[in-house]
């Protein structure tokens, strides 16, 4: 049930691009939203329908990857966000992760591990090329008590548990028999009261609360 996963490539070399796209499209776990070549394409591909998944480059001319995850943040897409880069520099790692990304992967993944991982982060896990997971202790400054889980509404705390089992918006929808669009609603909400940048974030503070 949810699948195929719905992804969206956003990366700005074309032949790095469609390799991806490729990959993507060879696994049946997988169905291909779109592939992009530029941040501000990126948010008009998002701008009335949503991805399972946005595959990111960090370094592309114009809108950064960094860019481009803030302004999707901003406009409250709840899609998982996973950056795709050969940057395994410390400062990009926090920053991207600190903005809101449910994940850190360098290009050099072999094929299978990538598609692997991206249904990890569909499980609502976040996940990071071991390469740089050395940086996430900079990451785990200990959050403040979980006051934001006291002003749930039922139906809130419904769908946070929901979310912390790694569904996606249209698997909660299905499960509670409401539109995808009142999920998305209730996500933003959600991501509002509890100061996340992230579904992945909030999941894992409720499951460590």
């Amino acid at each position: 049930m949810g699948k195929p996963y719905s992804v969206l490539v956003v990366d700005d070399h074309p032949l790095l691009r469609k390799g991806i796209c490729q990959l993507i499209a060879s696994d049946p776990d997988f169905s291909l939203f779109g592939e992009v070549g530029a941040g501000l394409d990126a948010l008009s591909s998002v701008a009335e329908d949503e991805p399972d998944i946005i595959l990111l480059d960090l370094n592309m001319k114009g809108m950064t990857g960094l860019d481009t995850l803030n302004a999707m943040r901003q406009e409250g897409i709840t899609s998982r966000i996973v950056i795709l880069t050969v940057s395994d520099a410390k400062q990009d790692v926090i920053r991207l992760l600190r903005a809101g990304a449910d994940g850190y992967l360098l290009k050099d993944t072999e094929p299978d591990l990538l598609l692997e991982q991206l249904k990890t982060a569909m499980q609502g896990k976040q996940v990071i090329s071991k390469e740089v997971a050395e940086y996430l202790d900079e990451l785990k400054s200990a959050p403040e008590a979980e006051e934001w889980l006291t002003n749930m509404t039922p139906r809130e705390l419904q769908i946070l548990e929901q979310l912390a089992e790694g569904l996606s918006n249209r698997m909660i929808s299905e499960q509670l028999h409401i539109s995808e669009g009142t999920v998305k609603v209730h996500v933003k909400n959600l991501l509002r009261k509890a100061n996340a940048k992230s579904r992945t974030e909030m999941a894992v503070r409720y499951l460590n609360k």
